[in-house]
């Protein structure tokens, strides 16, 4: 399971935003836009200050994607024996 940040550069691509204007507009380090851009793991802060600067909620620029096998190791977890 993972968070996606997908629809963050297709919203900055709809508004004509590059990374680096988002940078400028919401403070965030070049550190944060890197992990953002791996999908890693990143401080609410940053995501709080994306969406104000963007104007936005989180829900428009991040969403949570299970693994392609998270519904089959969940079953397996559940009924170990069977």
């Amino acid at each position: 399971m993972c968070f996606s940040y997908k629809k963050l550069w297709k919203l900055l691509i709809d508004r004509g935003i590059n990374k680096k204007t988002l940078r400028e507009m919401s403070g965030i380090s070049a550190t944060s836009v890197a992990k953002l851009g791996k999908g890693a793991n990143v401080n609410t802060d940053v995501l709080l200050r994306i969406c104000g600067a963007l104007n936005c909620d989180v829900g428009d620029i991040m969403e949570f994607v299970r693994d392609e096998n998270y519904e089959e190791q969940a079953r397996k977890d559940a009924f170990p024996n069977g």
